[in-house]
């Protein structure tokens, strides 16, 4: 039976809105992992169970989370890079194959494919959206091409059924990543299960969190099989080595937290579409501001809320960060560069000017607060202090 939680403003309030900081009254976060009391003492009694490593309760959440993303299987793992690595393992990924990525994302969706001796293929995004762009997808294909990765980035979903059509029509797979989209429908399905094979984080900024950890899913029994095998070194059973693993295991303690936390997952999500939506109608009067969007078959969990300075702006991206910080209110950008002009990439040879899209958005993006911990007092002096540009 699941557990109802009637969670209201005083448990926020425990979080002081302002803080005195040398001439600065306010300090809002960008960021702040959402841990109650129940949360703490989860992690206390396995503490004093003295069973720290992989065990039931890391079961019970790998259960818990595929069921409510509607899917068979769950298989958690130490982090969001190593799901997106073993993920790319199971589907055959390795040397002279070529995984087609959005070239906007958090480097791991590109370097967990050339960790395995494939090669990014880097696609241009939806200017509205920032997720991958269709048409890119489909011209990049070729007989080398094993794995598509659409991003739910930010929280927002990728338009899924014309990749998974192309993925078909060309016989090669999709791997969901999902890192920041719990609990993210894509129309009115959760997102994560949708293709082959699905991964979450569950780094400490993520809509729930155990720390550091990630989460694979898959319908497929096989799949489910070879990676939860493949994570444990490669067992079998205790000191039988099927073949070559690693230890990858999700601690009991990450999974305890982890499970307080999904049990919240609703809730915590619909404190941030409701700071979104706050931000959204406040923001919307200031001009040379584009708020994020969120498309009619699309459920937007806002991992992070995203605004985009107009080419008529008075400020910069940089000026606005400075302003902002001198006023209390910390920003972030995600991301500061495309990743064809990473270092990384550049010494591989990639084109810096493959995306152009990507490159424009990456110098006018940035990241407001939207966590559940922000009061809306916190949002008011936000665009408070926006308005005063």
């Amino acid at each position: 039976m699941r557990r109802k939680y009637n969670y209201t403003a005083p448990l926020l309030l425990k979080f002081p809105d302002y803080i005195y900081r040398g001439d600065v009254l306010k300090e809002i976060k960008i960021a702040r992992p959402f841990i109650t009391d129940e949360d703490i003492e989860a992690v206390a009694n396995i503490l004093r169970s003295g069973y720290l490593t992989h065990g039931r309760v890391v079961e019970e959440f790998e259960n818990k989370f595929a069921e409510r993303h509607n899917c068979k299987y769950g298989i958690a793992v130490s982090n969001g890079t190593i799901a997106l690595e073993i993920a790319l393992r199971c589907l055959g990924v390795g040397f002279g194959d070529e995984v087609i990525v959005p070239v906007f994302t958090f480097a791991a969706t590109a370097n967990s494919a050339l960790t395995l001796g494939a090669r990014p293929v880097f696609c241009d995004i939806d200017p509205e959206t920032f997720n991958i762009d269709i048409k890119c997808v489909e011209d990049r294909i070729n007989k080398r091409t094993r794995v598509i990765i659409p991003v739910h980035l930010f929280g927002h979903p990728a338009d899924m059924d014309p990749i998974i059509k192309i993925a078909r029509d060309y016989d090669i797979y999709v791997l969901e990543d999902a890192a920041q989209a719990h609990g993210a429908k894509y129309k009115g399905k959760p997102v994560g299960c949708l293709g082959d094979i699905g991964i979450f984080s569950l780094y400490a900024t993520k809509n729930i969190t155990s720390g550091e950890g990630g989460i694979i899913l898959t319908n497929d029994s096989q799949r489910r099989d070879f990676m939860k095998i493949f994570r444990d070194q490669g067992q079998t059973a205790k000191y039988f080595h099927e073949f070559l693993g690693g230890n990858y295991r999700m601690t009991s303690i990450q999974g305890a937290l982890a499970l307080r936390q999904l049990e919240r997952l609703d809730y915590i999500n619909e404190i941030r579409r409701r700071n979104a939506k706050l931000l959204n109608e406040k923001l919307s009067k200031i001009d040379w501001i584009k708020i994020p969007v969120e498309k009619e078959w699309a459920y937007h969990v806002y991992h992070q809320y995203v605004i985009l300075l107009k080419d008529d702006a008075p400020v910069t991206r940089d000026e606005l960060m400075n302003y902002l910080r001198k006023h209390g209110v910390e920003t972030a950008v995600h991301y500061p560069r495309p990743l064809n002009d990473q270092p990384l990439y550049r010494k591989l040879g990639y084109d810096e000017d493959c995306c152009p899209i990507a490159r424009d958005v990456s110098k006018r993006i940035l990241s407001l607060p939207v966590h559940p911990l922000i009061s809306e007092n916190d949002i008011d002096y936000i665009v408070e202090i926006l308005s005063k540009i």
